[in-house]
Parts: C-alpha cells; structure tokens; sequence
C-alpha cells in the first residue's frame, strides 16, 4: 500500500477561527476527516500532522523521505521565509505538492512569493479546503496507488 504524508504547518490548527475571510470556516480537523476517506477511496495510507514549530516541521519531512511514497506539505508561514524547511524539502526526491487555501499570488506583498516552489513537483493553492482533495487525488496518481474505484476523469484525468 502507497502511503502519503500531509504536513501542515503553522497557524494551521486555528482554521475556522482565523481570518475565515482568506482561510475559509472548515477547520483542520474537517480536512483530516476528509482526507482519510478519500485516502480509504484511494488504498492509500495516509499520515497527517501539523506543527507551529519549524523545527518539528524539519525533522518531520527528513523522516518522510524514507517512509512516505509522496508528501503533500501545506507550508503556511515557513512558505515565504524558511530556508531549514526549504533545504528539508530539497532532500525529497519523490512526488512533492506544494499547498495553499488562499491564491498566495493574489495576496500582500507578506503572503505572494513562495521560497519553497522551486522545490517542490507541484504547487495547489487558491481552492480553499478542497485544494487538498485535489493534492491527495494528484500524489495518489503519482505514485501509482490504486485508484480504480474512481471514474477515469478522477483517476487518470486526460490522457
């Protein structure tokens, strides 16, 4: 079985709550719920943390690269300052998505330019809580999980 690591960073456990405006009102424990069903649907096992401390953070994503087929990481404030999650990041060598709730591009000049996207296979962001149903439905094919209980649109998208 493909097992797929979502790391989700600082500020994270307060969704809902915080700035719901750019966030949205579901929370991290929603997403998780959600995340593990569709992880259920995909046959792959599924690891989901967050962290507010960016050393956790790093120590997390050197342990993923030997355990995790893919990593989905939503970054949250290390994205535009940390060069410890960067370089984690960089050591990576399998499928690696880069996630946002917010578009970062449409932001203030704080919240537009990611250090992290030059790292990563691919960046998901501006679709809210359903960006990590597309970032987990994109590791899954990635890494070849079985996806074969989804219609082909979802499963293999064009081809």
């Amino acid at each position: 079985m493909k097992r797929i690591t979502i790391l989700n960073g600082p500020n994270l456990n307060l969704l809902g709550v915080r700035e719901p405006e750019i966030y949205g009102s579901v929370t991290l424990p929603a997403i998780e719920t959600s995340c593990r069903e569709l992880a259920g649907l995909l046959s792959v096992d599924l690891d989901f943390r967050q962290t507010n401390h960016e050393g956790v953070m790093v120590d997390w994503i050197q342990e993923v690269r030997t355990t995790a087929d893919a990593l989905i990481i939503n970054p949250a404030g290390f994205t535009f300052y940390s060069v410890p999650v960067l370089d984690a990041l960089r050591m990576f060598e399998k499928p690696l998505i880069e996630l946002h709730l917010s578009n970062i591009h449409a932001r203030d000049e704080h919240h537009r330019h990611s250090m992290l996207s030059g790292a990563v296979t691919a960046v998901v962001c501006g679709l809210g809580a359903y960006g990590y149903t597309v970032a987990l439905l994109s590791a899954a094919q990635r890494v070849g999980a079985a996806v074969g209980g989804l219609p082909k649109p979802l499963a293999e998208g064009p081809v």
